[in-house]
């Protein structure tokens, strides 16, 4: 398959600003996902899409091809899908037609080429998935059957309809997507969704799916580099 690679980096952040390229174990955040793209053997061609000139001139150095994105698509309300419209439609000017886009997050520095090569492989296996999504197994204390809420008279009932078991082991397998570490969608159905039809689920282990939303983040993630070196 002709997979392309798009890395989504505005420079807006809000929660912790300039996040993209802030500095992780003596690399900007973003290095990570550009350096893992370029490892990987699996991708075809990676690109970053950014509003963020500093961004951009940060990726170009660490040799990724950037694409600039219109302001329609710079402010915080712009969808991921729409980015990744933009991308494809732009780059298919250039005659190169993707089979599939695969979505990384820049704010994933954990994940690796090898998670990059190996979920290309499981999506290529299944002729019959529309898309595929990274994910944790959910722990049974956060597992749905878990999960209760609180009347209005003040006491606990389950949040689901249903009776739920009590036992660990009789609750049923649940997974949560471990902050877009990576999406794979068919191209010809991100006019739709960037992850739905059929979803195939890509396990990850917990230490490589860290997601930088806070700054406590960026310390769990700069610890488990450090280790890695």
């Amino acid at each position: 398959m002709r997979i392309l690679a798009v890395i989504p980096a505005r420079g807006g952040s809000k929660g912790i600003p300039r996040k993209n390229i802030l500095p992780l174990a003596g690399r900007p955040l973003i290095a990570y996902s550009i350096l893992a793209a370029q490892a990987a053997r699996s991708l075809d061609r990676t690109v970053v899409s950014t509003d963020d000139e500093e961004i951009a001139a940060v990726s170009r150095a660490l040799g990724a091809e950037v694409l600039m994105r219109p302001a329609a698509l710079a402010d915080d309300q712009a969808g991921t899908r729409e980015v990744l419209l933009h991308v494809v439609r732009e780059i298919e000017k250039t005659g190169y037609f993707p089979d599939a886009v695969m979505t990384l997050q820049s704010t994933s520095p954990l994940r690796t080429a090898a998670h990059i090569d190996d979920a290309v492989a499981l999506f290529e296996a299944d002729a019959t998935a529309d898309s595929l999504v990274s994910c944790i197994p959910v722990p049974h204390i956060f597992n749905p059957c878990s999960v209760m809420r609180k009347t209005p008279a003040g006491y606990l009932e389950s949040f689901l309809d249903a009776p739920q078991p009590t036992r660990r082991q009789d609750k049923e397998p649940a997974y949560a997507r471990n902050g877009a570490a990576i999406y794979i969608t068919r191209t010809g159905r991100l006019p739709e969704f960037v992850f739905g039809g059929r979803i195939l689920p890509y396990l990850m282990d917990e230490e490589s799916s860290i997601d930088i939303d806070t700054p406590a983040d960026l310390v769990a993630a700069e610890r488990r580099l450090r280790e890695r070196i």
